[in-house]
């Protein structure tokens, strides 16, 4: 496939902008009830956002949702845990599984090291924001130069600088990042591109950038070009990666849909009733501490010079009632109850009283196990779209960097000779109960008999335990052959990627 010409990516830009528009109303809305003070949008707009707080009386949502990103970095991509292995694929000989798997615990080892090192816990909690707010986040993995302590850097874009297109299978295809730079940011960024131009009164104006990452057979075309009205359409950079740099993921989406659905739009009505009565609330408030009150219009008494202030002396004319306060029609105590509710809906929708971890008395391992079940139910739909668009290109990319510098050996996760295992708690969960019921099996199969006895192969459930609960590979004690042998399985070198 040809790449794109810098005429088509301007026109695809357009078109993927103008259909963003109809999402952006309601993308404010989220933000300015569930993550104030970020706002939405380039340059100016950004300050803006004060104005969102200022209307803002209920911190439920707000709290709701840094629970929620909480939760899901906790579950997916813990820090300072191993979230991710690598394991021999089915077309590894059986005899070299051992020896194959030490090593592969070894690499995996060291790209999390990479992980650990780099900014990726920081960058990704902020993407979880994004996408408990808007329903979806893109995080930047660019490669860091030579010499920094991690070959990664990663970097959390805004929702107001990404457009995306579908591709015909309904996921993410090409992409675009739109961002303002200065002419010195141009410089530092794109080292090589010819820059129009400037006077020395517009060295500090901001141009439009536009990076778009296309992807095609064999990997991801990319080009940034300058979309600015006065210096014109001007291309910057052209190259190629193996996988793209971009990793745009959703919370859910709809038939049809590119952008995804957050928690957030669902309880959205119920976050703006929630703030609107307490607004009430506090108004009425306001008025039961400082009353309204009546005055009779008798010539001496001057409601503009009057102060309410303890030891204050208010004059009368003989005969007036002088001040007296006006009674309210009615009481706002039900306000109580709604809020209550509203509340406990939002908490509910937004998963926080189904993720969090309980206040109450220590649990038994029952009580345990039956919450992991739960997490993982509620969970299994977003996760496996999470581990689609988001942790298995994270990992791709990440081997390529690594692969590309020499750090590993030339592997590929294809599925057949290498492949990857989720450590997270969540995916962990769901391997215990895989286990469970394998034992359980082998109990009732050992209560049956020897003959049913010699169906059972101890060593393969010794390795299948082993695989399933992720044993690091030195621990599993076989006749094994050296990682050479899984080099020799694999297909052509893979070819480099940035």
């Amino acid at each position: 496939m040809a790449d794109p010409t810098l005429e088509e990516l301007r026109d695809g830009f357009r078109r993927a902008r103008d259909r963003r528009a109809a999402w952006e109303p309601l993308w404010r809305e989220c933000y300015a009830y569930a993550l104030p003070l970020r706002g939405f949008g380039l340059g100016g707009e950004f300050a803006a956002a004060s104005r969102s707080a200022e209307r803002l009386f209920d911190g439920t949502a707000p709290d709701a949702v840094d629970q929620l990103a909480a939760s899901l970095l906790a579950h997916l991509t813990p820090p300072w845990s191993r979230w991710f292995g690598l394991r021999p694929g089915h077309d590894v000989p059986a005899d070299a599984e051992g020896r194959v798997a030490e090593q592969l615990d070894e690499v995996a080892d060291r790209v999390q090291g990479h992980f650990d090192r780099s900014n990726f816990a920081v960058e990704i909690h902020q993407c979880f924001l994004d996408l408990a707010t808007a329903g979806t986040a893109t995080l930047l993995f660019r490669e860091a130069p030579a010499g920094s302590p991690s070959a990664f850097r990663f970097a959390a874009v805004p929702a107001a600088e990404i457009f995306v297109e579908g591709d015909a299978c309904g996921g993410i295809g090409r992409v675009y990042r739109l961002s303002a730079l200065t002419r010195q940011g141009l410089v530092t960024m794109f080292p090589g591109a010819v820059l129009p131009d400037t006077t020395p009164d517009e060295s500090e104006r901001r141009l439009s950038v536009v990076e778009a990452v296309q992807p095609e057979a064999g990997g991801h075309a990319y080009c940034a070009f300058l979309a600015d009205a006065a210096a014109g359409d001007l291309p910057l950079a052209t190259g190629r990666f193996e996988h793209s740099p971009f990793l745009t993921f959703r919370w859910l989406k709809g038939a049809g849909e590119v952008y995804g659905r957050s928690p957030v739009m669902t309880a959205l009505p119920d976050v703006k009733t929630a703030n609107k009565v307490v607004e009430l609330v506090l108004k009425n408030a306001s008025i039961a501490v400082t009353g309204i009150w009546l005055a009779d219009d008798d010539g001496v008494l001057n409601p503009a010079n009057i102060r309410l202030t303890p030891g204050s002396i208010i004059p009368k004319a003989p005969g007036s009632a002088g001040l007296t306060p006006l009674q309210a029609p009615g009481r706002f105590d039900v306000s109580e109850l709604v809020l209550t509710d509203l509340r406990s809906r939002i908490r509910h929708t937004l998963l926080v009283d189904r993720l969090a971890p309980l206040d109450g008395p220590r649990m038994t391992a029952t009580e345990v196990a039956e919450r992991a079940a739960e997490t993982a139910r509620l969970l299994g739909a977003v996760y496996g779209r999470l581990q689609a668009e988001l942790l298995n290109p994270l990992l791709q990319r990440a081997l390529a960097i690594l692969r590309r510098r020499g750090e590993i050996p030339d592997l590929t996760l294809d599925g057949r000779t290498v492949e990857l295992q989720w450590r997270s708690p969540l995916a962990r969960a769901q391997a215990r109960d895989d286990v469970r019921n394998t034992l359980l099996w082998l109990e009732q199969v050992g209560k049956l008999g020897p003959e049913a006895q010699q169906v059972v192969d101890p060593r393969a459930a010794a390795r299948w335990l082993a695989r399933t609960l992720g044993v690091p590979g030195e621990l599993v004690r076989e006749d094994t052959s050296a990682i050479e042998e899984l080099l020799r399985l694999m297909p052509a070198e893979a070819s480099d990627g940035r």
